[in-house]
């Protein structure tokens, strides 16, 4: 699968060249893979010596998987097929998370993006990946979340429940480590084997890619990279949630006397926003090229990845002063990473988290996914 899913058509002969496999095997993998609709067979490549060859190809039909991102201010929903078409996708905000709008909602849109899916093709719906920030009743407070609302996370079983209410298999991932691996599968070939990925949002989603896996950590929330402790322009430490995120944006023009705008903040006019939107960017980039330093010193990687749910010029203007902090940090015994633009955007968490079910359930060759 893997080596179809990256040949652009391969043929057998192609895919046994690139698997090792024999000739015969390959065969008879693909006969298999072909009955269970995961792969088909495009028209035969005429005009060369030899036999025509017969290029296969991923079933966009072959399999689809439900992303959802339950955020701090928004809930985004998508289904996708194998080859990565959204048939139906959602998004709607509110003020703080309230377990019991948010829950309603996920089963009400997963039963409508099930019936987005031919008759005869839903039992191939693999299942529900949701990503969200760890413990999210944790910190809801700084939202303004009521405390019996907040409670209320805590006291779930996120899964069980959405189980329970739509029949799916339903998988919970790290909101940052989603997105990472969504970013991940944007990259071009060949894709980085090692990565540091960080999407500013409400607060700050990481992720970390070690030896070209997601590297999750015994609880799923070991790249919480936005928890890391850096010093402010005063010499101050503070957490790089609380510097580089929305929430901070909004703090700071809270302080300058200014109207947080409503809505999504990709709606926002940061333009009108200023001087707060350019000392934001500055301090957001310092607070960032400083963790992908402290990072790199004990994970090796030369890529970090800066994406946001901001208007794409401002996530671009944030990506380039954070390559120009990383370039004005002292180097001991490692290069400076390279910085870019993230592909994905506030998309990513929920196309990671359907990505993700793909991926273990068809081209993971990991233990426990074979099981």
């Amino acid at each position: 699968m893997t080596a179809v899913a990256l040949g652009n058509g391969p043929s057998a002969a192609e895919v046994a060249r690139t698997t090792g496999l024999g000739a015969q095997t390959v065969a008879r993998i693909a006969n298999e893979l072909e009955s269970q609709h995961l792969l088909y067979r495009g028209e035969p490549r005429r005009g060369q010596r030899g036999q025509p060859a017969v290029p296969i190809y991923i079933n966009p039909e072959g399999a689809y998987s439900i992303g959802c991102e339950i955020g701090w201010r928004s809930l985004h929903m998508l289904i996708r097929n194998m080859t990565g078409q959204v048939l139906l996708e959602h998004h709607v905000d509110y003020p703080y998370p309230d377990s019991k709008f948010v829950i309603a909602e996920v089963v009400n849109r997963t039963r409508a993006m099930i019936e987005a899916v031919p008759d005869g093709q839903r039992d191939r719906i693999i299942g529900l990946g949701v990503a969200s920030p760890s413990n999210i009743g944790r910190n809801a407070d700084l939202l303004g979340t009521p405390l019996e609302v907040a409670q209320a996370w805590r006291d779930l079983d996120l899964a069980a429940h959405l189980h329970r209410e739509t029949g799916l298999e339903v998988s919970i991932l790290n909101d940052g480590n989603a997105a990472c691996w969504a970013e991940l599968a944007a990259q071009p070939a060949p894709r980085p084997a090692n990565m540091a990925y960080f999407l500013i949002s409400t607060f700050v989603g990481a992720g970390l890619i070690a030896q070209g896996a997601l590297w999750e950590g015994p609880s799923g929330n070991s790249a919480n990279l936005g928890s890391m402790l850096v010093t402010d322009r005063n010499g101050q430490q503070a957490f790089v949630h609380l510097i580089a995120s929305i929430f901070a944006f909004e703090q700071r023009l809270r302080d300058a006397g200014l109207a947080v705008p409503a809505g999504n903040p990709a709606e926002w006019d940061w333009d009108a926003l200023e001087p707060v939107t350019t000392d934001w960017i500055n301090d957001s980039a310092r607070a960032i090229a400083k963790t992908i330093t402290n990072t790199k010193a004990v994970m090796e990687f030369n890529l970090a990845v800066v994406d946001g749910i901001m208007p794409r010029a401002i996530t671009e203007r944030l990506a380039a002063q954070v390559q120009y902090q990383c370039d004005q940090q002292p180097v001991l015994t490692s290069d400076r990473a390279v910085v870019r633009l993230g592909h994905r955007g506030a998309v990513a968490p929920a196309m990671g988290a359907a990505l993700r079910l793909i991926f273990r359930r068809f081209y993971s060759r990991d233990p426990a996914d074979l099981v």
